[in-house]
């Protein structure tokens, strides 16, 4: 399919432009909730060198969900701080995996969370990410395209970072190796959730916006087996979606929790120019 250079040019055919808002949904959504799920350790990393690195990763992942919602808000889907803040849970593609609570306790009050969990969340997560960007680079939509190359730049570095950590945990000595089997296993029954592209994702194919599901897994899969290989752990496999199909907009009172603090400056003044 020839390139599609402008909003415009995308608005011309409707069946492309909803496979292409469905896919900026959830590419937006991702990253948002799962920034703002970095953002809680922020003071409560293992160390002071983790703090700040952990806080640079989760503020270029917000950065990223805020230009997946520029390219939304150019299609006619509202404006970008609305997309980002306003919207309910209901409305929302990410996968639910990524809105979930970092353990227990709040930020505030009690935090007791658990870094496996997140180190194996985000490890996952962002291997995804970059496969995802290295086809969306290629997309007939080439302001998802420019997009993605410029996204692509920095995810590189979070994959290296969070192999650092998947690696020493896994083979680290005392609780570690536990700890971590019980985080993957957790993660493995919810990733599917991440890997889905929703009732539209055959569209995406179709028009060429990303390349298929299955294509992508399989690739995924493979790296993810290398890695597991090389740390000498059990590869479980993915299991499926234990808490529900957030592409489906399924979702956890977890994310209604965490949208109710991430708008909370929005609601105060939404005409304000941040």
């Amino acid at each position: 399919m020839e390139k599609i250079t402008s909003p415009q040019a995308a608005m011309k055919n409707e069946e492309y432009r909803l496979a292409l808002v469905e896919l900026l949904y959830q590419l937006a959504d991702d990253d948002f909730i799962i920034a703002y799920r970095g953002s809680e350790w922020l003071g409560l990393a293992p160390h002071i060198e983790e703090d700040v690195a952990f806080s640079s990763i989760n503020q270029n992942t917000m950065g990223h969900a805020a230009m997946y919602y520029q390219l939304l808000e150019e299609l006619g889907e509202g404006a970008a701080d609305q997309l980002a803040h306003a919207r309910k849970a209901s409305e929302r593609r990410n996968a639910v995996l990524l809105e979930l609570v970092n353990g227990t306790g709040t930020y505030l009050d009690e935090p007791k969370f658990d870094w496996a969990f997140a180190v194996v969340r985000h490890y996952f997560y962002d291997v995804y990410k970059k496969m995802k960007l290295e086809a969306l680079k290629h997309s007939t939509y080439e302001p998802l395209a420019h997009a993605a190359i410029n996204i692509h730049m920095e995810q590189y570095y979070h994959v290296m970072h969070w192999r650092v950590w998947f690696e020493q945990l896994c083979k680290g000595k005392g609780e570690a190796p536990a700890r971590m089997s019980k985080a993957i296993e957790r993660v493995w029954a919810e990733f599917l959730g991440v890997l889905t592209f929703g009732p539209l994702g055959a569209a995406m194919w179709k028009y060429g916006i990303i390349e298929k599901q299955d294509q992508l897994q399989k690739r995924w899969e493979h790296e993810m087996k290398s890695i597991f290989q090389s740390v000498e752990m059990p590869y479980l496999g993915i299991s499926g979606m234990k808490s529900g199909n957030g592409r489906n907009r399924e979702h956890t009172a977890d994310l209604d929790l965490a949208l109710a603090t991430l708008s909370e400056v929005y609601q105060l003044d939404q005409q304000a120019i941040w």
